[in-house]
Order: structure tokens, then sequence, then C-alpha cells
């Protein structure tokens, strides 16, 4: 199995249907960023709000980054804050009522 596998099933609580990975991330700098499943579309849905702020999510660990502000750090990259809470996500392309990943489903 590989680590790709194992990141889109571990915590996603609904296996076997079209739902994202785990964690993932915008920045192409991160290891958990994967541009094909972005260009996708993904709705993400934290503390029963739906975001589209988010710049990384992990389901299974129940934490979200956001921008805090307009501020950068020493390399020029946004700095962001983690919140924590449940997180769910979903495929936009999918269109209404898509099968959503959440944790302990």
């Amino acid at each position: 199995m590989t680590d790709h596998q194992t990141d889109q099933d571990k915590g996603a609580g609904t296996t076997g249907v079209d739902v994202p990975p785990d964690h993932l991330a915008i920045s192409p700098a991160s290891k958990f960023h994967d541009a094909e499943k972005l260009a996708r579309g993904i709705g993400i849905r934290f503390k029963g709000e739906t975001r589209t702020n988010i710049d990384e999510y992990c389901i299974s660990e129940g934490w979200v980054r956001v921008q805090a502000g307009k501020s950068l750090d020493r390399r020029g990259q946004p700095l962001t804050i983690k919140l924590s809470g449940p997180v769910e996500a979903w495929y936009e392309d999918l269109g209404d009522n898509p099968p959503v990943a959440k944790k302990g489903d």
C-alpha cells in the first residue's frame, strides 16, 4: 500500500466512495499538496460552517489552517493559524449531496 492510499483511507469514515483525502494542503511546498484533487474543487465544512478560506486541513486530527490576516513569515509566505474542531470535506464536482469525508462515520 502506498502513502497516497493510506492518506486517502485514514480517518475518512466513508470507505469505497469518492471522497477527498484525510489531509490536503493548497501550498505546493507541502507534502500533502495534490493539484489533481484540488482542481476538482474541495468543499470544507468546519464546525458546521462552510468555509472557503482554508489553506490546509486534516479530518482525522480535527483541524484546519487559515491565513492570519496579511502577515507574512520570514520567507514571504502567509502566516497561518491552526484551528481545532470537526472537519468535513467533499468534492464539489460531484453535484448535490456528494459523499462527505468526516471523522468517525
